[in-house]
């Protein structure tokens, strides 16, 4: 029972670790490495807080050798979903009346964990299993984490200070009560980060989730676990299941209690699901809510105005930083021709600079990509760009994958602003330009906003304000998160909330209170003080 009106620890943003040489975080976390690469994890199921080992296990290898298994993970079948769901939905009966400030403790008490003794291990996990370098390492799996929780408790006290007005001799109030059912969260491999937000942000607000990460998140997820367990969190709150994607999401949008899906991988799939729930429709005791997102083609465009050294290195950072495997990674650049040979020859040579190779090796900018579906998929673009005359590769276009999934960070040029790899989402160290003719910078505006289907990320560069007033203007629905003179990628919690809308999803900014309150449901209570007892209004005097 609360006994008094609790203000939480303000949320601040976890300063960014440098990893210089000779740092004792450096050392710190390549010993972790070291020793996690070359021991092997067991990654169970949890169900109920109990490890579901079934014994039908896949391994789990780094992208940038994948000849090395450091572990395997164990798949369910279709009774371990069932389970997962009714433990979920018995442990709702005492979560969801569990106090605020005590959910709030639990992950204020897991982002200082994280912030502390779980840091070099959640790093090396996301560096071993998803082939992150340290510094995109830190500021997925350790910084943006903790902000996720930190903020993510402030916006839940933010949105119950919101209250509705009372006249003379009522008293009215609203409860935030968490959806009647669970949680369906289907995380990417992308960033760890976000696979701990999707179950962790319906949680805070009082659901029950079932939570399937990416199998190729799988070692990191288990550190997730173990820092949710440490933590406080209760058995059964948030379970977690490997396996056949499928299989768990028919089995999970087949249950009656489904109340919610928060969601982050590809468009194509989010769109069947949004179906397959709305097919489902009649079976659910409440209208599910849809939170998703999903495809990007992330663009970069520039006014003759801009400066060509800023536009280059947006280009070189946003599109090849984490192997262009952000959700927020350029991949199509709208370049002015007057701008385009000083562009080009510094994209050149910052391009052929970056070295490649695994993250254990700290000079190493780029890595390798997730698995061999992504690496064969990018690789045919590539080989198909050095065979048509629509095409010209300025720099990289070389891969390999010996010893790991390495594509080198590629540009290339192209003639038609509707070639393959301006349109197509690749997701991939893969930046495509286009270069428009000065004069036509409206009409290349135009291209920007229709040439896909996505509306994610977007930057513009220019110096002319009145350009950036009539660019921001013309690309109003083009992203949902739109950048000026910067690159469109590196959102924090708490300052830039982050989403897409059209095929790239619900807009619903993860990393903000408008997230959290797509995971209640409210009520509005009343309470009048001295109740008629007459039913004549005057009126009818």
């Amino acid at each position: 029972m609360g006994r008094g009106f609790f203000n939480v620890p303000t949320a601040v943003n976890e300063p960014v670790k440098g990893y210089a040489p000779g740092s004792p975080e450096r050392a710190e976390l390549l010993a972790t490495y070291n020793a996690m690469f070359n021991s092997n994890i067991d990654v169970p199921m949890h169900i109920n807080g109990e490890e579901i080992r079934t014994g039908n296990t896949k391994n789990i290898t780094p992208p940038h050798d994948h000849k090395h298994v450091v572990g395997q993970y164990h798949v369910a079948e279709k009774s371990h979903v069932d389970a997962a769901i009714s433990t979920a939905l018995a442990a709702r009966q005492e979560w969801s009346s569990t106090s605020w400030t005590e959910r709030a403790a639990i992950f204020l008490k897991a982002a200082e964990l994280l912030a502390g003794p779980y840091r070099a291990k959640m790093n090396a996990a996301t560096m071993i299993a998803q082939s992150k370098n340290v510094h995109q390492a830190e500021i997925d799996a350790a910084c943006e984490m903790i902000d996720f929780f930190r903020f993510n408790v402030q916006y839940m006290t933010d949105i119950f200070k919101d209250q509705p007005a009372s006249a003379p001799g009522i008293w009215n109030r609203v409860e935030y009560r968490p959806l009647e059912g669970f949680v369906y969260a289907i995380t990417p491999f992308n960033f760890t980060s976000i696979a701990a937000n999707l179950p962790a942000a319906a949680a805070l607000m009082g659901n029950v989730v079932v939570w399937k990460p990416s199998d190729h998140q799988a070692y990191s997820a288990q550190v997730i676990v173990d820092l949710f367990k440490e933590a406080g969190l209760p058995d059964g709150v948030i379970n977690v299941i490997y396996g056949d994607p499928v299989m768990i999401t028919d089995t999970a949008l087949a249950s009656p209690d489904f109340s919610g899906l928060h969601f982050t991988v590809s468009t194509h799939v989010f769109k069947n699901l949004w179906k397959q729930i709305g097919n489902n429709i009649h079976n659910y005791k409440t209208y599910p809510r849809i939170v998703g997102e999903t495809g990007r083609k992330d663009f970069i465009w520039a006014h003759n105005s801009a400066n060509p050294l800023q536009v280059a290195t947006a280009i070189v950072r946003g599109s090849f930083e984490y192997q262009g495997q952000k959700c927020s990674a350029a991949s199509r650049a709208y370049i002015p021709a007057s701008q385009w040979e000083a562009v080009k020859k510094h994209v050149i040579a910052q391009t052929n600079e970056l070295k490649m190779g695994s993250p254990a090796d700290t000079s190493n900018f780029v890595n390798a990509v997730i698995h061999e579906g992504s690496f064969d998929k990018i690789a045919s673009f590539l080989e198909a760009a050095k065979n048509d005359t629509n095409a010209e590769i300025i720099v990289g276009g070389g891969h390999d994958k010996s010893v790991g999934y390495f594509i080198e960070p590629t540009v290339i040029l192209a003639k038609s602003p509707t070639y393959a790899t301006m349109t197509t989402e690749l997701f991939g160290p893969v930046m495509t330009v286009y270069v428009y003719e000065d004069a036509e910078w409206e009409a290349s505006l135009k291209l920007v906003d229709e040439s896909t289907e996505y509306a994610l990320t977007g930057a513009i560069f220019s110096t002319d304000r009145y350009i950036v007033e009539k660019a921001s203007k013309e690309l109003e629905n083009a992203a949902g998160n739109f950048y000026i003179n910067d690159k469109p990628t590196g959102a924090v919690v708490g300052q830039q909330p982050f989403g897409g809308a059209r095929a790239s999803g619900t807009n619903d900014k993860a990393g903000s209170a408008q997230n959290l309150l797509r995971w209640t449901s409210v009520r509005l209570i009343k309470e009048t003080f001295v109740t008629p007892t007459d039913y004549k209004y005057p009126f009818l005097g």
